[in-house]
């Protein structure tokens, strides 16, 4: 057959002779250094990047009060149902530590239908309702009833969809809300980003409207102030316990214990400013 012997000679000559690259190269333009097959540039492998960022079950999985200060700088991201991204940085929380703390929910070892996700796995949303209206958001942690308190955050991303949520669920004449009164504050934090009853019992690691991000430059002992939690009312030496954590001159906190930051800095924690 010389036409088909012709035009494979041919095809040959081509491939030695040009400057394209041989076909095995050209699988691997899109592969990074040292054996990584993955695209450096897809829209699909971007998002399986994106997604593998999240924080996993390991983060979740060490106790309360450990849990609470690691939140600390790390992101909260919540998917609106029309696509649109929150993100907020974490600056406040509160730690309540189960059965012996009279101010947790789950104090005594009561569970309770309520309360039902402060004993699942660590990183499970579990989400009450105060007064009747407002919503605040707790993440599980280690610790049989344990779990802590997301307070305040820093908003970075989708502020204007955070103004919407939270003029909704105001009353009277919608006042334009600066960027540091928009998560200010637990029920604050709710309405800011759409959480509410439907979140309870949703898994960080494993939902696709809200989950959490690694921070950057997150903060040191030295920038975390450790003080009393705000709202428990009477519960005896449990409502003088440093179980609140906040960043130290992060304006987005909701409460800034002055009288705690000058006695840390008189025993050297952070200069005085």
């Amino acid at each position: 057959m010389p036409r088909k012997r012709k035009l494979l000679a041919q095809l040959s000559a081509l491939q030695s002779s040009s400057s394209l690259p041989p076909f095995d190269a050209l699988e691997n333009l899109n592969t990074t250094p040292y054996g990584d097959s993955s695209p450096k540039s897809s829209k699909y492998f971007a998002i399986e990047k994106k997604n593998s960022s999240q924080l996993e079950a390991d983060f979740f999985n060490q106790p309360c009060i450990s849990l609470a200060k690691s939140f600390l700088g790390q992101i909260l991201v919540r998917k609106l149902p029309d696509g649109r991204e929150l993100w907020g940085r974490i600056v406040e929380t509160e730690a309540y530590l189960g059965g012996e703390d009279e101010a947790s929910h789950s104090k005594g070892g009561k569970q309770t239908q309520r309360n039902a996700a402060m004993f699942m796995k660590p990183g499970t949303l579990y989400v009450y309702q105060i007064y009747g209206i407002y919503f605040c958001v707790n993440v599980s942690s280690q610790g049989e009833g344990a779990a802590v308190l997301l307070r305040s955050l820093e908003p970075l991303q989708g502020l204007d969809a955070m103004r919407e949520l939270r003029s909704a669920s105001r009353k009277g004449p919608a006042k334009l809300l600066k960027d540091w009164q928009l998560c200010n504050g637990p029920s604050k934090l709710c309405q800011a980003f759409g959480i509410d009853k439907a979140f309870d019992q949703r898994d960080l690691t494993q939902d696709a409207a809200i989950w959490m991000v690694p921070g950057h430059d997150l903060p040191g002992e030295q920038d975390v102030v450790a003080t009393t939690r705000i709202g428990i009312g009477n519960r005896g030496e449990w409502a003088q316990k440093p179980l609140r954590f906040y960043l130290r001159g992060n304006r987005f906190v909701s409460v800034v214990d002055k009288k705690t930051e000058r006695e840390m800095a008189a025993v050297g924690h952070f200069s005085c400013s």
